[in-house]
């Protein structure tokens, strides 16, 4: 009989919650259609729930109507799309995690300083989108060391880096090793934006992964937090792992002579789909379970502010969203 390495913790940080749950309870009192824009958390089972109960979403606002009720997703937005919104005079509900926030505060900070500001993560993605926006005469995204050399600054004792939130820890840090061999000045961050649901789960799957055969992580092929786990299980040990978004696309190929399974989740992925990636593990003969904790504390975020007021004002409870580790 095989058994799972559960990874604590796993699924659900507590910035997707609070953007899941923003949603959901603007479905619930302003009633279907609601916009989002591009995907509220990568994670494609949480957005086909949501499509399936009226909720809409965009690529850009000028697919949204007039006046229409739109959330801005996890990931967050630049200036310019926070402009487009107010010149379209869309009722906005901003589900930016606060993490994310706190990057394009520092940027402000950063740019405002004359500093130059190398922004390591991945091209596209919308964070970095986001991020880069807030500044983008001052920024330029790095994606890996490799690409340290083509960074141009005007002022070599004026540099900062910032970093997308969801990346691998080691990976960003070898980054700016080599940033401080180019920039001997280099300024960090005033607090590390790596965000601590990222580091804690990487921090579960370093543990589990050389104790395990294959590594499985739950998450969407978009799901950055979730690719990196994948990557950081590879780098630790794991003699194999695989990303899946869900139970059916687990191939019994991958188990064959194994005796021990790692298991973990993305940041934006709910419990169900761990449960049932451990009911499918149970019928192939894993049926022993061993949770495996890595970390300690939690946080939790309040609604948006527009939100809660709407709420209050038509009587409804104001939910305090669960502490996520």
């Amino acid at each position: 009989m095989g058994k799972v390495l559960l990874a604590a913790p796993r699924g659900y940080c507590a910035g997707v919650d609070r953007a899941v749950e923003t949603v959901a309870q603007a479905l619930e009192l302003y009633g279907a259609p609601i916009y989002v824009r591009k995907e509220i958390v990568h994670n494609k089972h949480v957005v086909d729930r949501l499509a399936s109960r009226g909720v809409i979403f965009v690529s850009e606002l000028d697919e949204v109507p007039s006046g229409a009720r739109v959330v801005f997703s996890a990931h967050g937005v630049s200036p310019a799309v926070r402009a487009q919104a107010q010149a379209r005079q869309l009722q906005v509900l901003d589900a930016t995690c606060p993490l994310v926030t706190k990057v394009h505060r520092e940027v402000g900070k950063f740019a405002g300083r004359g500093y130059s500001i190398v922004l390591i993560g991945h091209q596209g993605h919308e964070e970095v989108e986001g991020t880069a926006g807030e500044a983008p005469e001052a920024i330029q995204v790095v994606g890996s060391p490799s690409e340290v050399d083509s960074v141009q600054v005007s002022d070599p004792s004026k540099v900062a880096w910032l970093s997308q939130t969801t990346l691998s820890v080691d990976e960003t840090m070898a980054t700016v090793a080599r940033l401080r061999l180019r920039f001997e000045g280099l300024t960090d961050p005033p607090s590390d934006d790596i965000c601590y649901a990222t580091q804690n789960r990487q921090g579960a799957v370093k543990q589990i992964a050389r104790r395990s055969g294959v590594m499985i992580v739950v998450g969407s092929a978009n799901s950055s937090n979730s690719v990196r786990l994948v990557e950081v299980a590879l780098q630790h040990g794991a003699k194999a792992a695989y990303r899946v978004d869900s139970a059916d696309e687990i191939d019994p190929a991958w188990l064959a002579g194994v005796s021990t399974v790692g298991l973990t989740s993305g940041a934006s992925v709910p419990e169900v789909l761990v449960e049932q990636v451990l009911d499918r593990l149970g019928e192939l003969g894993f049926k022993d379970r061993e949770e495996v904790t890595a970390a300690s504390g939690a946080l939790a975020f309040a609604l948006p502010r527009d939100l809660r007021k709407d709420m209050e004002a038509a009587g409804q409870v104001v939910p305090q969203l669960p502490h996520r580790s």
